[in-house]
């Protein structure tokens, strides 16, 4: 008899064990995240206010907390961003968390005049402010070790997509840009720029012109055959963007320009390249890629003037002579008059 019992007594140890472990193995690897979703993580959140942001995205939040607190996870918190998978476990969840395996984002950033400008685009997609980046780009001593200005710190950023992490800091995200400025300057594009006897900065300043002129991919390495001719020679590259850019500096970005006017390529300013000889202290613009290559593999021709065409293509009729342009000007005014534009 006594047999018997101590038989049933094991019998139901062992189906009691083997429910709880049934019941444990759900609890800690059984799917648990209902949708795709982003987590942020700072410095400053809590376990609590992390167990707040995440349980609308679980189908047992008492099964993250069983999990998180037997693996030690509220005291082992890492900031970042992480991406988690619908269909993840409770156990997969904290693994992740707990060794902070990260996901990168994809970073863009293009058409930015300033820093300024800039560090408020980046600041819309890091953890870091636009008050920290912009102080950090224009670290004077960063700037002097790099052979950089304040005038021209913007060259450094070439517009493009980067895979960065969300809680990069602003030393961290200038330092990267300063790999990839490198990067991008390979061998061979630092031996073209040194044939047309310009730094890597002035292309990139140069190149910001080309792509205010045009906006027609196909006409940029024309227009910046044009300004390599004048600039070879020693003429005034009475860039019309260049005027507009030093008046907008001076007298605010808002002001809308429809038509550059006397008292525009009139205006004293180091940018304005009616008055000042060479290239101005740097880019009026953020110039992308295809335009840095359009003045590394500029068209080679003997242009020296250009005029917009008059229609609305955006394309240019180049000139060789000033009598020539003379005439491609008036018939510009003149359509202009016709179609109101003042």
């Amino acid at each position: 008899m006594l047999k018997k019992v101590i038989i049933a007594v094991f019998a139901i140890l062992i189906i009691g064990g083997g429910i709880f472990g049934f019941v444990m193995y759900q609890k800690i690897y059984k799917s648990n995240v209902k949708d795709d979703f982003e987590l942020f993580i700072t410095e400053n959140t809590s376990y609590d206010s992390l167990k707040e942001e995440i349980k609308p995205h679980l189908n047992d939040m008492s099964s993250f907390v069983f999990v998180s607190e037997l693996k030690k996870y509220p005291s082992k918190i890492k900031k970042g961003r992480y991406l988690i998978k619908k269909g993840t476990s409770s156990n997969d969840i904290i693994n992740k968390l707990r060794s902070g395996n990260k996901d990168a984002i994809k970073l863009t950033f293009n058409n930015q005049d300033s820093l300024e400008k800039l560090a408020g685009r980046i600041s819309q997609q890091i953890q870091a402010d636009s008050i920290s980046l912009v102080h950090t780009m224009k670290d004077v001593k960063f700037l002097s070790e790099n052979n950089l200005t304040l005038e021209n710190a913007l060259v450094m950023y070439i517009p493009n997509t980067y895979f960065i992490h969300w809680d990069i800091s602003p030393e961290g995200f200038r330092n990267k840009m300063l790999k990839q400025y490198e990067k991008f300057w390979s061998k061979e594009r630092i031996e073209k720029a040194n044939n047309l006897n310009l730094s890597k900065e002035d292309i990139v300043v140069l190149a910001s012109i080309v792509q205010q002129e045009t906006k027609v991919n196909s006409e940029k390495p024309k227009v910046a055959g044009l300004y390599l001719n004048r600039l070879n020679n020693g003429w005034l590259l009475q860039a019309d963007p260049t005027a507009v850019f030093g008046f907008k500096k001076h007298h605010g970005e808002d002001i809308i320009i429809k038509r550059v006017r006397t008292k525009h390529i009139e205006f004293d300013s180091p940018y304005n390249t009616y008055i000042i000889t060479g290239l101005p202290p740097g880019p009026i613009a953020m110039p992308d890629i295809s335009s840095i290559k359009a003045v590394l593999n500029h068209e080679k021709h003997d242009f020296y003037y250009m005029c917009a065409k008059p229609d609305f293509s955006g394309k240019h009729n180049f000139a060789k002579t000033n009598a020539q342009h003379t005439r491609n000007a008036n018939k510009y005014h003149n359509w202009l008059r016709k179609q109101n534009i003042r």
